[in-house]
């Protein structure tokens, strides 16, 4: 696969030239976005390595800190570009399709290799209480805004950044939880996996700092390529901003990471395959979503957490049918086809809702 992302890279030049030889905003776009692809992998794979050289505990805070940055980045300079609309579907559609398209496909090719598969239910049980409170916290806003009167976009803004410092502590609270005080209870897939990828050998510190750096680097220019297209190709291309954000981006900022997790699950590590797909949604509920609303307060921009209800009866639906799978801490094919089937339906949901 590393291969695939290799020869991926070559969409990054042309993307590059295409923006400075004019072409198409449509080809700008797509070969933006699959240049996208490659970098967020190697940016996942550079962070691995530095994590392994500092240890566990600075290790694990810094595969928290950028295990969705291609995501942030991207949604960084989407909101920058005044593209607030844009930025909230990218987040909704973070956690559905980790939620669901990953779980989804991580049940169901781990299923058909193993009868059964079984991950620690405490630990799922856990997660599915933090998710919920993810769906509290955009809930809220948005029925604020829908059960009253004159609510102002300064008072929306105001009342989602308290709750956006809120969701950063919650967020603090759970790496507390996972890395000292029951990291006993996260330790046994993460460990099986390092030694089976770094057996034998020591990564070079400064040649991945270095990956690191100029990955960010080449994502932030990618991301203003495609953020300068989007809305010319998304019209050309016919579809909605809507769909495109939900449903697209997400895919691409997340490819690598979608793949790393079905890769685990067909080795018969459900429970690192969770960690990565749960773990990817709680980050972006609790860290992404919350730094982009105090970004967007700080830059004047109007991102608040009042979401597209459609959106949110999404999000909803998606915790809801995970946490109902995942509580017995078993998982076959069958409940992956599950998942597949209703990031399916809200899919082609996302791409026939009319433009508001």
């Amino acid at each position: 696969m590393n291969k695939v992302f290799l020869a991926m890279l070559v969409f990054i030049p042309v993307s590059i030239a295409g923006h400075f030889l004019e072409w198409d905003a449509s080809v700008i776009f797509i070969t933006a976005s699959l240049g996208i692809i490659p970098l967020a992998a190697f940016m996942g794979t550079a962070t691995e390595e530095v994590a392994v050289v500092v240890g566990p505990s600075l290790g694990g805070l810094l595969n928290a800190t950028f295990g969705n940055a291609t995501e942030l980045i991207l949604a960084f300079i989407a909101l920058r570009g005044g593209l607030v609309s844009v930025v909230k579907a990218t987040i909704t559609g973070s956690i559905i399709s980790n939620l669901l398209l990953v779980m989804g496909f991580s049940m169901l090719l781990g299923g058909l290799r193993y009868k059964e598969q079984e991950f620690p239910s405490a630990i799922a049980m856990t997660n599915s209480s933090v998710m919920n409170l993810a769906v509290i916290s955009l809930l809220v806003p948005t029925a604020v805004e829908y059960t009253s009167q004159g609510v102002g976009e300064a008072t929306l803004q105001n009342l989602s950044v308290a709750v956006a410092f809120v969701l950063i502590l919650v967020y603090a609270l759970t790496l507390l939880f996972s890395m000292k005080t029951h990291s006993y209870l996260y330790e046994v897939g993460v460990a099986d996996l390092e030694v089976e990828e770094h057996e034998g050998e020591q990564p070079n510190l400064w040649l991945w700092i270095g990956v690191l750096l100029l990955v960010t680097i080449g994502v932030a220019i990618e991301s203003e390529l495609l953020v300068e297209a989007f809305e010319e190709a998304t019209e050309s291309l016919g579809l909605t901003a809507l769909f495109t954000g939900v449903i697209l981006l997400p895919i691409i900022g997340n490819a690598a990471e979608h793949f790393t997790a079905v890769t685990v699950a067909i080795k018969n590590k459900m429970d690192l395959s969770l960690s990565v797909a749960v773990g990817s949604s709680m980050q972006i509920a609790l860290f992404v979503a919350p730094v982009l609303v105090i970004a967007g307060w700080i830059m004047g921009q109007p991102m608040d957490l009042d979401f597209n209800p459609f959106e949110l009866v999404a999000v909803a639906v998606s915790v809801l049918i995970v946490n109902s799978i995942c509580s017995d801490g078993k998982s076959n094919w069958l409940e992956g086809g599950l998942l597949l089937a209703v990031y399916t339906i809200l899919s082609f949901a996302f791409f026939f809702h009319p433009v508001v």
